[in-house]
């Protein structure tokens, strides 16, 4: 059975253990592109307007973030990757701190981007409560993470699947339901919304046999996952809600 509480101490050793170089920029840089287009496109927040990147590892979303006009602040529990994000790109303001405790006034965010962390909480609800509170009045928030309902996702980084690999994830981690996470940020307060996202094509995975596959993992994503009638089994859920 999953436990209730995310243990902090081994995300933060083994995103550490990732700060020696670039490896764990996962998604080609045309993905990660999109991705960042993508918030902008969900959470209409204007340049200018104050974002911040949580769970941002070395930076590679807050740079993007920052190249379409937002002044931007990116935090993570790993003080390994945010030297590496500052060695990277030092305009940039990097913070180390934990989403369940945001060291964030109230009220004092328009956005926020929550990079790939959802699904390492086994619980949401303590992190979209802080969320909400560090929000101002119409401020909104994205979050992406892999869908469960997307076979590949389930095959590969689902324990009840028989082919599910360890390698390169915490046991923090597990693929999402899309209705679960928006039940969450509900609960908190948020006018919620559910969207899904094919076609970002991955660099690097940490199992050697896995990345033998990720050209033709890439090839179908973009090919079967982008059709209109597979769109809630594509492989990324993004949940977005504004704060009434």
């Amino acid at each position: 059975m999953t436990a209730s509480v995310q243990d902090k101490r081994q995300e933060i050793a083994f995103f550490d253990a990732h700060a020696g170089g670039d490896a764990y920029d996962v998604f080609t840089p045309q993905a990660s592109a999109r991705l960042v287009e993508t918030f902008v496109s969900l959470s209409a927040l204007p340049a200018g307007a104050r974002v911040a990147d949580l769970g941002c590892g070395s930076g590679a979303f807050t740079h993007l973030l920052e190249r379409v006009g937002y002044d931007c602040i990116g935090l993570d529990l790993s003080t390994k990757l945010l030297a590496l994000g500052r060695r990277k790109h030092p305009s940039l303001e990097f913070i180390a701190g934990d989403i369940e405790q945001l060291p964030f006034a109230d009220g004092s965010l328009d956005g926020v981007l929550l990079s790939g962390v959802v699904h390492h909480l086994p619980d949401p609800s303590r992190c979209a409560a802080e969320v909400y509170r560090v929000l101002r009045a119409g401020g909104r928030f994205v979050a992406f993470d892999p869908n469960r309902m997307n076979p590949f996702m389930w095959l590969y980084r689902d324990r009840a699947s028989p082919f599910y690999s360890s390698v390169g994830v915490t046991a923090n981690e597990r693929p999402v339901l899309a209705r679960e996470v928006a039940a969450a940020f509900t609960m908190a307060g948020f006018s919620v919304s559910s969207h899904y996202l094919a076609g970002l094509s991955y660099r690097y995975v940490a199992s050697s046999w896995a990345r033998l596959l990720l050209p033709i993992y890439n090839a179908l994503d973009y090919a079967v996952f982008g059709l209109a009638l597979m769109e809630r089994l594509r492989p990324f859920v993004l949940t977005t809600g504004s704060k009434q």
